[in-house]
C-alpha cells in the first residue's frame, strides 16, 4: 500500500511539472530550440539497426523529457513491458494474455521453448504450403495449377496482410507459373463483384481468414465465392477442399464450413487481430516475398522486441515514440496526428496505423473501471505524402489547428543492380531523391515556418502567404525498405501504442465499441431482409429510414 501510494504522489508530481512545462513551452518555438542548442539533432535523436529516429523537431527541452521519464517510472512502464513480454492475463476484460511478440520468437528460442515450438509448428505448415504454391504443385479440383490467390478478410486480417503486401511488392518472388495475390474485404460485395470477373474458378484458391470463423462480413463473401466456384465446378466437396484455406482459431467452424483438415492455419486467443499479420494470417504476404522474406518480416520485428525491452528508455525508440504522443496530446493540447510516408509502396501504411492505433487505445474506462483521467488516443490519419502535398497539406501549414506528423522515408530506393530497374535506374533515382527532398522540406517548414524562408523573401510575402510554424513531427528513415526493415516499423508501432495504453491505464487488447454496432445490425437485417415486420420499438429517425429502404415513403 505504502508503494502505491508513492508512485500515485510521483506521477502526480510528475504530471504537475510537465503541465508547468507545458505552460513555459506555450511562448517557446521550435526555432529557439535549435538556436539554443547546436547539438540539438544529436541530442534528440536515436539510431538503432539501419534505422533512424529523429524526433528533434518536437516542442520538447531536455527538462521536458526527464519529466516525461518520470512519469513514464510513476506509471511503472518498466514493470508492465516485462509483463507484456510473458503468458500473464493483462488483456483483463477477456481474460487474456497479449502474446503477438511470440509470432516471431526465433524457431528454438532457449527462453520460450514451447511457445516457439508452438507457433513454429503452424508457420513451418504454412511455408510448405507458400513453397507447393510457388512451385506450381498446388491444383484445383480440375487439377490445374493455382495462379490466383484470394485473401477474404476484413480488420486485421485485410489491413496488415494488404499492407505489407503492398509495402513489399519489389520483393515478389518469382513462381513457376505466375501468381496474383487479391484482397477481399468490404461487405457489400463490390470488391468482390469486380474481382470474380477477371478470375477462372479453376485456377483460384481464396483464404478465410477470421479468427472467429464467425465475422459477417468475411463469411458473407466467403459463401458468395463458394456459390460462384459450385456453379462453375459442381458441388461436390472436393471442389471446397481444392480451393478454400482457412485461418482461424476455431478449427472445428473450418470443418464445418468444409475446410479441409490439412488447409486449415490455427491461430490462438492471445493473439489479437490488429496484432495477427506475424502468424499464418500472413499467409498472403508470404505467398508474395517468399518464405525467406516473411522470415526476414519477422526477425525486424524480433529485433525491435528486444530493443523495446533491453534499452534504457533514453535510447528506446517505441517508448519516446509513446511519450512524445502522450506530450502532445495531454500537455499540448494535438489532438490529431498524421503519418506521412515518402514511399509509394507504404500506401497503406496509414490505414494499418488507424486500426492498430484507434481500436487499441480509443478507451475512456481505465483499468480500475473509471473514467479516463487524460485524452486518450489522437486521431491518426495520413496519406503518402507527395499525395498529400496537394491535399491537405495547407491545412497543415496554414490551418487552425494543431497536428503531429510523422514523415517516414527510405533512405536508398532503386538499385541500378536490380533488373527490374537496370534501364532507367539513373531517372528513378532521381525521383527518389525529389521525394527525399519534399520530405525534408515539409517538415523543416511545418516547425520553423517563416524562418525556413530567407529574409529577403519573407519581407515581399503578404501575411496569407506566410507560415507560423512551430508543428512538431518525427522522422523516421530506413536504410532501404525491406522485409526486415518494415518488421522494425510495424513492431515500433506496436509497442508504442502499448506505452501509450500503460500511460492512460487502458487495456489496449480488448475492442468491445466494435462489437455492439454488430448486435444492433443483426437485428435489424431480417426486417430489411422482410422476414421481421415490427419497427415500432426503434427510433424515429431509423423507422424512417427502413420505411425509405423498403420503398414504403
Amino acid at each position: 500500500m505504502t508503494d502505491s501510494i508513492h508512485k500515485n504522489e510521483q506521477a502526480e508530481l510528475s504530471f504537475t511539472q510537465l503541465q508547468d512545462n507545458a505552460l513555459a513551452q506555450q511562448s517557446v518555438k521550435l526555432t529557439d530550440l535549435f538556436q539554443q542548442d547546436a547539438q540539438r539533432f544529436d541530442r534528440f535523436s536515436v539510431h538503432f539497426n539501419s534505422l533512424s529516429f529523429d524526433y528533434s523537431k518536437h516542442r520538447i527541452s531536455q527538462e521536458t523529457r526527464d519529466h516525461l521519464f518520470d512519469f513514464a517510472h510513476s506509471k511503472q512502464l518498466g514493470e508492465w513491458i516485462k509483463r507484456l513480454f510473458t503468458d500473464e492475463a493483462i488483456n483483463y476484460t477477456e481474460n487474456r494474455a497479449a502474446m503477438h511478440w511470440a509470432l516471431r520468437l526465433p524457431k528454438g528460442d532457449q527462453d520460450y521453448p514451447e511457445l516457439s515450438s508452438l507457433v513454429h509448428q503452424q508457420l513451418d505448415r504454412m511455408y510448405q504450403l507458400v513453397d507447393k504454391v510457388h512451385a506450381g504443385q498446388c491444383r484445383g479440383a480440375t487439377g490445374e495449377v493455382i495462379q490466383d490467390v484470394v485473401n477474404i478478410g476484413v480488420g486485421g486480417s485485410d489491413l496488415g496482410p494488404l499492407m505489407v503486401s503492398h509495402a513489399l511488392s519489389d520483393y515478389k518472388v518469382s513462381t513457376a507459373k505466375p501468381l496474383k495475390v487479391h484482397f477481399v474485404s468490404t461487405m457489400d460485395g463490390s470488391q468482390l463483384s469486380e474481382l470474380l470477373h477477371q478470375l477462372r474458378p479453376e485456377t483460384t484458391l481464396f483464404i478465410i481468414s477470421s479468427k472467429s470463423f464467425g465475422t459477417i462480413d468475411t463469411l458473407s463473401n466467403a459463401q458468395t465465392v463458394r456459390q460462384w466456384l459450385e456453379k462453375a465446378l459442381g458441388t461436390h466437396q472436393s471442389v471446397v477442399q481444392h480451393h478454400f484455406i482457412g485461418v482461424s482459431t476455431k478449427p472445428e467452424k473450418m470443418t464445418e464450413w468444409g475446410i479441409a483438415k490439412d488447409n486449415q492455419f490455427l491461430l490462438w486467443d492471445w493473439v489479437g487481430g490488429r496484432y495477427s499479420l506475424w502468424s499464418c494470417i500472413g499467409l498472403p504476404i508470404a505467398l508474395q516475398i517468399g518464405v525467406e522474406g516473411f522470415k526476414q518480416l519477422l526477425a525486424g520485428a524480433y529485433a525491435i522486441d528486444q530493443h523495446f525491452q533491453n534499452a534504457p528508455f533514453e535510447q528506446n525508440i517505441p517508448v519516446l515514440m509513446g511519450l512524445l504522443g502522450v506530450w502532445n496530446n495531454n500537455f499540448l493540447n494535438i489532438q490529431t496526428h498524421a503519418v506521412l510516408p515518402y514511399d509509394g509502396r507504404l500506401k497503406y501504411f496509414a490505414s494499418y496505423l488507424q486500426q492498430l492505433e484507434m481500436e487499441s487505445n480509443g478507451k475512456s474506462i481505465q483499468r480500475n473501471d473509471e473514467k479516463v483521467d487524460l485524452n486518450t488516443c489522437p486521431i491518426v490519419w495520413g496519406e503518402v505524402g507527395p499525395n498529400a502535398q496537394h491535399a491537405f497539406y495547407q491545412l497543415l501549414h496554414q490551418g487552425t489547428h494543431a497536428v503531429s506528423c510523422d514523415f517516414i522515408a527510405p533512405v536508398q530506393r532503386y538499385n541500378a543492380n536490380q533488373f527490374t530497374y537496370a534501364e532507367n535506374a539513373e531517372a528513378l533515382i532521381e525521383q527518389h531523391h525529389l521525394a527525399l527532398s519534399n520530405c525534408l522540406a515539409q517538415s523543416r517548414l511545418l516547425a520553423f515556418g517563416n524562418q525556413a524562408l530567407n529574409a529577403d523573401e519573407l519581407a515581399q510575402l503578404p501575411l496569407y502567404k506566410q507560415y507560423e510554424g512551430n508543428q512538431p513531427s518525427s522522422t523516421i528513415l530506413l536504410q532501404e525498405l525491406s522485409p526486415y526493415s518494415l518488421g522494425m516499423l510495424i513492431a515500433l508501432y506496436e509497442h508504442k501504442v502499448f506505452v501509450q495504453s500503460v500511460i492512460w491505464n487502458i487495456n489496449p487488447f480488448d475492442q468491445w465499441g466494435v462489437e455492439k454496432g454488430k448486435e444492433i445490425a443483426n437485428q435489424l437485417l431480417p426486417i430489411l431482409s422482410g422476414k421481421e415486420k415490427d419497427i415500432s420499438q426503434l427510433d424515429a429517425s431509423t423507422q424512417g429510414l427502413i420505411k425509405i429502404l423498403l420503398g414504403k415513403e
